[in-house]
């Protein structure tokens, strides 16, 4: 397996045009993504008729369609694929609702969240609706929600992605982003039942 420093050296060479570089990275690229949709399809109901393959390749298509991308680092890589999977998903749900007519949502406290990634029942277009509401107020809280909720990414790792993005984000920043985060989207989240 190629290391940390490997991976974003290749992620940086693709970025630039080199699609080489893509063929060194897929089988990162795929375990990464198999990883992340695990981690999302743990949270989803038991009869979902979305696989994790095929969540895998439509992601995967997803990020060669990209222009090429300023890769900065491995989390960089892991917070955008999530944002993919998000959206993948949310999609998914909306056309799974549409067909419903609208049946069968339940919205989840997000106090819960720690609790969250076993949970059958969460509403993915009511936690994406209010997250895009966080975002227009609250734009790096909603984006550490975002990679630690749907990324699955540690607080050490969301610092990290989020000081390449501008000034040195501290993990008590990233803490204090997550506890006021959960906070908002409780409210909002009760608000809408």
């Amino acid at each position: 397996m190629v290391l940390n420093e490997g991976i974003t050296q290749l992620l940086v060479q693709w970025g630039s045009g080199d699609e080489s570089a893509l063929e060194k990275l897929t089988p990162f690229v795929y375990d990464e993504l198999r990883r992340l949709a695990q981690h999302y399809l743990q949270r989803e109901r038991s009869d979902h008729t979305l696989q994790a393959t095929a969540l895998v390749h439509e992601a995967f298509v997803k990020l060669l369609e990209m222009p090429h991308i300023d890769w900065r680092s491995r989390s960089h890589f892991v917070g955008l694929a999530a944002n993919l999977m998000r959206r993948i998903l949310v999609d998914h749900a909306r056309t799974h609702d549409a067909a419903k007519r609208g049946g069968g949502n339940h919205n989840l406290p997000i106090s819960r969240a720690e609790r969250v990634r076993f949970q059958p029942d969460l509403d993915l277009v009511a936690l994406d609706e209010s997250l895009c509401r966080l975002t227009e107020n609250y734009p790096r809280k909603a984006q550490v929600v975002e990679l630690r909720f749907f990324g699955g990414l540690s607080n050490e790792e969301i610092a990290d992605v989020l000081s390449f993005e501008g000034k040195k984000t501290s993990l008590r920043t990233v803490e204090r982003d997550w506890e006021f985060a959960r906070a908002w989207l409780y409210q909002q989240l009760n608000e809408n039942r």
